[in-house]
């Protein structure tokens, strides 16, 4: 337990920014969930839509300093991918 009080308010700052982290960690693991099940069902179209909300999610919690802007390029790029190969199996 913190004994100074600059200890103790740092203590409260650590603890509403490890919410407000897992908050946007979460919503972007749901966002790229959604991509992911859309590619599986063959939903070209939903697949597209979602990746665009799951693109700036990633864009913003890599300049929130959330997630590492390098994990947040390679996400995009290997759900990018997988949309790319729907696209060639429907045509």
């Amino acid at each position: 337990m913190p004994n100074s009080a600059s200890a103790k308010k740092r203590l409260r700052q650590n603890q509403a920014r490890r919410l407000k982290n897992r908050s946007i960690k979460s919503s972007v693991r749901t966002a790229i969930r959604k991509v992911r099940t859309a590619v599986d069902t063959g939903d070209a179209e939903a697949s597209t839509a979602a990746f665009q909300v799951a693109t700036k999610q990633l864009d913003q919690a890599a300049a929130k300093n959330v997630i590492h802007a390098n994990k947040a390029a390679r996400t995009k790029s290997r759900l990018s991918k997988a949309i790319k190969g729907v696209k060639a199996t429907k045509s």
